[in-house]
C-alpha cells in the first residue's frame, strides 16, 4: 500500500473515532437528528458522560415533565430525572430524546442543543443556557433539562403527538420513559431545542 493511501486511511480511521467518541467525550454542542425508519430512530450526536465515576443509568431514575409555557408560539418545558437507586453516578451533557405516539412508533424529531453558535436560542430559565457541566448525582437528588418547540403549524403538514419521551444518557443505552400530561406536539419537522442537564 502507498504511503499516500495509508496516510489516508488514517486519517479516516481517525475521523471516525472522534466522531463515534463525541457521544463519550463533550468538547462542543451539536445538532442531533432523529428519524423514524420502522420504529428505529438514529441519532448523530450529544449525550456525554463524565470523565470520571460511574455514569448515570437510566434504570436508576424516574421522570416527571413539567409543564411549561408559551410565548410567541413556543411552547417551554422541562423535564426533571431523580436517581432513585443508592450510590452515586455522574453525567454531563445534552439528553438524547426520542418522541413516541400513542401506538408505540418513533416520530421524526430534530433536535437543537443549546447553548450554540449557530442557534441563537435562548431559554427562560438561565441555567438552561449555560455550558454543560459534570453533575455528580446521589439517590433521591436530581437533574432537569429544558426543551422547547414550536407549535405553530407550517402550511399544510401536521404537527405530531407525542405522549410518551424517551430520555437517554448515552446513544445506545436503555431511556427513561417520561410521559407528559398532555402531548407534546413540535413543529417544523419535529425541531426541539434542549438544554445540557443542569
Amino acid at each position: 500500500m502507498s504511503r499516500a493511501l495509508k496516510s489516508l486511511a488514517i486519517f479516516f480511521a481517525f475521523v471516525a473515532v472522534y466522531t463515534l467518541s463525541r457521544h463519550v467525550i463533550d468538547n462542543s454542542s451539536t445538532t442531533t437528528t432523529s428519524t423514524t425508519t420502522t420504529s428505529v430512530a438514529t441519532s448523530t450526536s450529544t449525550t456525554t458522560a463524565a470523565p470520571a465515576g460511574t455514569t448515570c443509568a437510566a434504570a436508576d431514575f424516574s421522570g416527571v415533565y413539567n409543564e411549561g409555557e408559551g410565548a410567541a408560539g413556543t411552547i417551554y418545558a422541562s423535564v426533571t430525572l431523580t436517581k432513585t437507586t443508592p450510590g452515586t453516578c455522574t453525567l454531563k451533557g445534552w439528553p438524547l430524546m426520542t418522541l413516541q405516539d400513542r401506538l408505540g412508533s418513533v416520530l421524526p424529531s430534530t433536535l437543537v442543543d443549546v447553548p450554540t453558535g449557530a442557534s441563537g436560542f435562548q431559554f427562560l430559565t438561565a441555567k438552561a443556557n449555560a455550558a454543560p457541566t459534570v453533575l455528580t448525582l446521589g439517590q433521591n437528588q436530581s437533574t432537569t433539562y429544558s426543551l422547547a418547540y414550536s407549535d405553530v403549524q407550517s402550511g399544510a403538514t401536521a404537527c405530531d403527538d407525542a405522549v410518551t419521551l424517551n430520555v437517554q444518557f448515552v446513544a445506545g443505552a436503555a431511556a427513561i420513559d417520561v410521559t407528559p400530561p398532555y402531548a407534546v406536539q413540535p413543529c417544523d419537522n419535529g425541531r426541539i431545542w434542549v438544554s445540557p442537564f443542569y
